[in-house]
């Protein structure tokens, strides 16, 4: 069961990480109409949730993360270096996969309770941050192709 759930994420990122060879550090800047949230803040927001959860839902004790983007709670303009993000979000990555492979079959039908979304199996909460990089991932995609800078 674990296996799958790992392959099930491996998978629904690309949505994600494909995109991430292809962005320019202008494209960081993009936003879309009248949204607030650039593609650079985008990228920045999804590395620190999957590690939140690698840390808070998964209980990888070893994670260390302040998330910036939920503190902002808007985006300030200073996701802007293309490697610092990459770099993140590759640890992003290695921290949540390390955190599904350590699961147990038995662990995904266990209840945890979080102030975010209540009480949940680990399965049904697993659901909530393969959906958030997702809908995220089409937000960065959106943005860079339709999206302008502000300035």
């Amino acid at each position: 069961m674990t296996q799958h759930f790992l392959n099930l994420w491996i998978e629904a990122r690309t949505r994600f990480s494909n995109q991430l060879e292809k962005i320019s550090e202008e494209d960081l800047k993009k936003t879309l109409g009248d949204s607030p949230n650039s593609v650079g803040f985008l990228m920045r927001h999804i590395a620190e949730v999957e590690l939140l959860f690698a840390k808070n839902v998964f209980k990888l004790d070893d994670v260390r993360i302040t998330a910036k983007t939920v503190i902002d709670g808007k985006d300030t303009g200073k996701w802007t270096d293309l490697s610092d993000l990459k770099e993140i979000n590759q640890e992003a990555f290695d921290q949540l996969k390390k955190a599904i492979e350590a699961q147990t079959n038995e662990a995904w039908e266990k209840e945890i309770t979080t102030k975010e979304f209540g009480t949940k199996t680990l399965a049904e909460a697993f659901g909530r941050v393969v959906t958030h990089t997702a809908y995220h991932a089409g937000q960065m995609a959106l943005a860079k192709k339709y999206g302008t800078i502000k300035e």
